[in-house]
């Protein structure tokens, strides 16, 4: 049994949420975009879950909606030009060093040579 729940709101109530839950960062509309440090996706307003803890009474939460994200306001940035050309450049270094590594395996894999039959 699932002790949070997700909550369906109106989209004046879930903006009202926002607005009121976020103390980084001000929402003027739920299209508004911000970047997930946590996860690396790009959400929206409408997406971000509205949270409530089952057990205890405490207050709503609002949550990243990727699946297995939890993270929170603070860990959401506008996705300024400079914040998606870093985002950019450091996926371009991981796909860089994920080649280099096949490439050393692969290199690894090839047969040895006889370095006998290349002395005469």
């Amino acid at each position: 049994m699932a002790f949070v729940s997700s909550i369906k709101l109106f989209d004046e109530e879930k903006l009202d949420v926002l607005q009121r839950l976020d103390q980084f960062r001000q929402w003027h509309s739920l299209d508004e975009k911000r970047y997930c440090l946590v996860c690396g996706e790009i959400i929206t307003g409408r997406e971000i879950q509205v949270i409530r803890d089952k057990r205890e009474n405490r207050p709503l939460r609002i949550i990243c909606p990727t699946k297995h994200c939890n993270a929170m306001p603070m860990e959401w940035v506008r996705p300024t030009d400079e914040v998606l050309i870093k985002i950019a450049m450091a996926e371009a270094e991981r796909r860089r060093i994920r080649l280099t590594i096949r490439a050393g395996r692969a290199t690894r894999s090839l047969p040895k040579r006889n370095d006998k039959q290349y002395d005469r």
